[in-house]
């Protein structure tokens, strides 16, 4: 049985993951789609010439929307970055008509595996790709808060001087400003955060600092490096093996709402049960009375650009 993964956009963050997955076994073929075909070809060829030193031995080629058919999995990380001066909004309308493009191409390709989305504003790009491409929405979701997890995980890690794979802690909501870390389902182990730092006398304001770091991470990178990339190629490779793999592990992405926090019809990052399927389910968390305004803050903000922005389009 041949495991084929397509690559939409073969940039930065297209090629990170791109280039983490070679490392991974059990895929056999890595298509990779761009507009701008010749691109999509060098890196084809670039990845390709590493194969000797890889732990796997993958077909990688650059590939049409036909490659869609047969894929297993779409990982679609297309889309334009955010231009100095340009407001959200802007960039949220054109990268809708992107979206609304590539969903349509997905669909008349046959495509009935799981589709990813990582490009931005997540959340709303993963809503867009579900109307447009026609798949049902468990088959449709998108890298979410899995970065800002990640960020999560490292800081609280370096701070207490333990091991990131032993932080158990998410940060849920949109991917962006209106984020939040539930800290009543945080742990180190199976000991939970207020416990511990109650014990060791450290300030809850020591906690929002580290949140309020990860939340600001990306604009950190971005004034030093122009963008980021590692860290979510990374994260993307995570997920893809998850799906191919049929894991049945916990993620953070953003997954499709049908009232486990009471709201419904969007996508949202939530801590979500991935399988070969996609997401199989949304876990329901009992949130205190101000994580759920939160999060109730996050969907309010995600609904308004849907209905103003997102919805006009997908209608013309």
């Amino acid at each position: 049985m041949n495991r084929k993964v397509v690559l939409i956009g073969a940039g930065f963050v297209g090629m990170s993951m791109a280039f983490s997955l070679i490392d991974q076994k059990g895929i056999d073929e890595l298509a990779i789609i761009d507009v701008n075909k010749e691109k999509a070809e060098g890196e084809a060829f670039d990845l390709s010439h590493g194969q000797p030193y890889a732990s796997s031995n993958i077909f990688i080629h650059a590939g049409t929307y036909e490659d869609c058919k047969d894929a297993d999995v779409i990982v679609c990380t297309a889309g334009l970055a955010q231009k100095v001066g340009q407001t959200r909004i802007e960039l949220t309308e054109m990268n809708t008509r992107i979206m609304k493009d590539i969903g349509n191409n997905i669909k008349k390709s046959g495509f009935n595996g799981v589709l990813i989305i990582a490009n931005n504003p997540c959340d709303i790009m993963t809503y867009v790709a579900y109307k447009s491409s026609g798949l049902p929405r468990n088959q449709v979701l998108g890298s979410g808060t899995m970065l800002d997890t990640a960020r999560l995980r490292y800081m609280l890690g370096e701070y207490l001087q333990v091991n990131y794979s032993d932080i158990n802690a998410y940060i849920m909501g949109e991917h962006g400003d209106t984020s939040f870390v539930p800290w009543t389902h945080a742990y180190v182990g199976s000991k939970n955060f207020l416990e511990i730092i109650e014990e060791q006398d450290i300030d809850f304001s020591a906690l929002l600092d580290i949140y309020k770091e990860v939340r600001d991470a990306a604009y950190y990178i971005i004034e030093r490096k122009k963008a980021t990339y590692y860290g979510i190629g990374r994260a993307l490779t995570k997920l893809v093996m998850a799906i191919l793999n049929n894991e049945n592990t916990i993620l953070p992405v953003s997954a499709y709402q049908n009232n486990e926090y009471g709201r419904s019809g969007f996508y949202i990052g939530t801590p979500s049960i991935v399988n070969r399927n996609g997401v199989r389910e949304v876990l329901k968390l009992h949130l205190n009375e101000n994580e759920q305004e939160r999060f109730e803050l996050s969907c309010d903000h995600i609904e308004k650009i849907i209905k103003e922005v997102v919805d006009p389009i997908l209608s013309e």
